[in-house]
Order: structure tokens, then C-alpha cells, then sequence
């Protein structure tokens, strides 16, 4: 919203949906081509093109989930950090500090699930963390609206968060031309995750329906919150929003408190969810024994293997802990390609003999212009994150 406004990002989030679920819709039909059950993306795109794709796409796949992740650390240590500032806003605790605990919290959280299944309750926990932070953000930011706030008098303890620098690019037209750019690739990040045949490999025949129905569920009532938070949150604080929300809120210390704890815990079991298909992939590479899930072994992998990927993850947050730049970043170079071009690409080849020419030539047309603009948006992030490390020292304290 910060770089499109009120009418750019209104009909950005609503362009990007729509998008979306085009997308998404088109890779989910593509799930049984072949008289076959595809349950990764790249054994799809394997199918498709052969097994240089295969590798090709599997890159573009743990390239994304990787930048998620890395993302999602970054949030964690945002959360410990306006937690701590809550009580003492002493500088002692900076940011990159902040990142490393949540990264090894992360890595703890890791060792203690060694299947995506085995996460259990903690979905429900996960749920109930975000009902938390939405509810939180929603009722702090409409409290902040001018309108609200000259009309009721606050009487309990509140805590006024001081404004920290924010990452504001400056007014030139080159920067906003890019800063749209920018934008439109941390919509499409934000509404993809780039692994839908991994999920749609877990739900009940008939797939590729029960699949359409849950896109179309998750694209519409689904994002509700999602626009509530985006709207009322920047309504009271334009362009000098946070890009983690709760820095710019007012309000009870008790309440910001629960609040940064639901961002911090919920965001430790979301990066477990993103990361599954690469702790897959390692425990399978690595040859998993056929052990007990906590047997020493077993442990011992997991603390080994797990913790270094989440450690070089850790670094890499701590080093570059632009929230906003990584989101376009990985918008530009994974979510583009993956969700968006090679989609279209994959029904075109897959369909070429039974959709007619128009069609062809839509789906031509979208894998160029598509391709086009997630050049753009690539050079656009790099370029940011450019300008935002010569501001910044590297692990800098934001």
C-alpha cells in the first residue's frame, strides 16, 4: 500500500489476487497430466519438459522457499524487537541480535518436528496466533484513525512507540517507478507459495476439484483479513507504515506485548510449514535410517543438517534484515517464474492439442509479458536493496 496509495494498491491486491488464482488454477488442473499424480512441482515440470527442467525448476523452487524463509526470520526478530522496545528502549537489544534468536528458536522448533505431520496442534496454536495479531492490528490501527482518536479519550496505560527511520525511497520519479515495480512483485509474494502441487498431493479424490474449490475459498473469503489489516493499517499512518505493522500502532502494553508474542510464535511454525519440502529433500538425500523420529540418530541428523540450513538462513536475515526489499526479491526471481510464466508455459505444452489458437496465444502472451516484468521487478529489488545497504551498515540495526 506504502508505494501504490490508496487507489495503485486497492487494485493491486485485487489485480494480484485475481491473478493468483488464475495461475494457481492453472497448475492445479495440470495435477494428474498424464494419467499420473504429480506430487511435487518439479516432478510436474519434469513430466512436462524432461529432466533439465526438472533440476531447472527445483532450483526455482528451493531459491523461493529459501527467500521465504529467510523472510519469515527476519519478521520473527521485527517481533522480538518491538517486543523488547515495549520495555526498554535502551538500544541494547538490536536487531540483528533479535534475528539470531529467532533463528535458533526456529532451529529448536525444527529438531522437535521431524515430520510436517507430526505438527499436530501446533496448527491450531498457528491459528489461533494470527487471529491473535489480526485482531490486535486491526483494533490498534482503527484506533490511530484521526477520526477515531480525537473523539474518544483513552484513559488506560498506553505505550507511544517511538518512530523508528523507515525505508522510504525517495520522491524522485526513478524511485517510484521502481518502487511500483517493486511493489507489484511483493503482491505477487504474498499471495503464492510456490509448492501447490505439494499441497494439492494431500487432499482426497476428486483432487484437481476439491483443489479449485480451495483456491477459490482462499482468493475470496480467505483474504478478507488480509485486506482488513492492509487497509486500516495504513489508513492511519500513510506512507510512513511499517512494513511490520505493530512498530507503527499505539496502544496498551499489554496488548502489543501478546500481540508481537503471536507474531513471533506464529511465524516460527509457518517457516517450519516452508521449509518441510527442503527438510524432505535432505532427509531423503541424506538417507534417512529407518530409526525411531527421536532416536539419537535420528537427533543428531536433524540438529546437523536442519541447523545448518537454518543457520546460513539466520546469516543471511541478520546481514540484509530488509524486510520489504526481501519480499520483492523473491517475488521477482521465484514467485514470478514459478507461479505465473511457467505455469501458463506447463498448460500450453500440456494442452497445446486440445485449446485453440486464441488460447494459444493468450498463454504466449502472458509468458512474455510476465517475463518482462519479472525482470523488471528483479532489477528493481536489487536496486533497493542496493541503495538500503549503502544507507545501512550490514547487520544493521533497523
Amino acid at each position: 500500500m506504502v508505494p501504490l496509495g490508496w487507489a495503485g494498491g486497492t487494485v493491486g491486491l485485487i489485480l494480484a489476487a485475481a491473478i493468483s488464482l488464475y495461475a494457481n488454477t492453472l497448475i492445479a488442473r495440470l495435477h494428474e497430466v498424464g494419467g499420473k499424480r504429480h506430487i511435487r512441482y518439479r516432478d510436474l515440470a519434469g513430466h512436462i519438459y524432461g529432466k533439465r527442467m526438472h533440476s531447472i525448476t527445483w532450483t526455482l523452487q528451493y531459491v523461493n522457499l529459501f527467500m521465504i524463509n529467510t523472510g519469515l526470520i527476519i519478521l520473527a526478530g521485527q517481533a522480538l524487537k518491538a517486543l523488547y522496545v515495549l520495555y526498554r528502549d535502551d538500544g541494547a537489544l538490536k536487531l540483528p541480535y533479535c534475528i539470531v534468536i529467532a533463528g535458533v528458536v526456529c532451529a529448536l522448533f525444527a529438531f522437535g518436528i521431524p515430520y510436517l505431520s507430526a505438527l499436530g496442534i501446533w496448527l491450531g496454536f498457528s491459528t489461533f496466533f494470527t487471529l491473535i495479531y489480526i485482531i490486535a492490528a486491526l483494533v490498534l490501527s482503527i484506533k490511530d484513525v484521526p477520526w477515531y482518536s480525537s473523539s474518544h479519550s483513552i484513559s488506560f496505560c498506553c505505550r507511544n512507540q517511538r518512530a523508528r527511520p523507515g525505508l522510504r525511497h525517495p520522491g524522485s520519479k526513478t524511485n517510484k517507478i521502481f518502487g511500483t515495480i517493486g511493489s507489484i512483485a511483493t503482491l505477487v509474494f504474498a499471495y503464492n507459495t510456490g509448492m501447490l502441487p505439494e499441497i494439492q498431493a494431500t487432499l482426497r479424490p476428486p483432487v484437481i476439484r476439491n483443489m479449485e474449490k480451495a483456491l477459490w475459498l482462499q482468493f475470496t473469503a480467505g483474504l478478507l483479513p488480509l485486506y482488513a489489516v492492509a487497509f486500516t493499517g495504513y489508513w492511519p499512518y500513510g506512507s510512513s507504515t511499517s512494513s511490520y505493522l505493530l512498530n507503527s500502532v499505539n496502544g496498551p502494553v499489554w496488548v502489543l506485548t501478546l500481540a508481537n508474542i503471536a507474531a513471533f510464535l506464529q511465524t516460527i511454525v509457518s517457516l517450519h510449514i516452508f521449509a518441510s519440502p527442503i527438510y524432505e529433500y535432505l532427509d531423503t538425500r541424506y538417507g534417512r535410517d529407518k530409526s525411531h523420529a527421536f532416536s539419537f540418530h535420528s537427533l543428531w541428523f536433524r540438529v546437523a543438517v536442519r541447523g545448518g540450513y537454518l543457520a546460513i538462513n539466520t546469516l543471511v536475515a541478520a546481514l540484509l534484515p530488509f524486510l520489504g526489499d526481501f519480499m520483492s526479491l523473491t517475488g521477482a526471481l521465484s514467485t514470478f517464474p514459478l507461479t505465473f510464466v511457467l505455469a501458463n508455459h506447463m498448460y500450453l505444452t500440456a494442452k497445446k492439442s486440445k485449446i485453440s489458437a486464441p488460447q494459444r496465444a493468450w498463454h504466449w502472451l502472458n509468458v512474455a509479458g510476465l517475463s518482462c516484468l519479472a525482470i523488471a521487478a528483479a532489477v528493481a529489488a536489487i536496486r533497493f536493496i542496493v541503495l538500503h545497504s549503502a544507507t545501512y551498515d550490514v547487520f544493521a540495526d533497523l
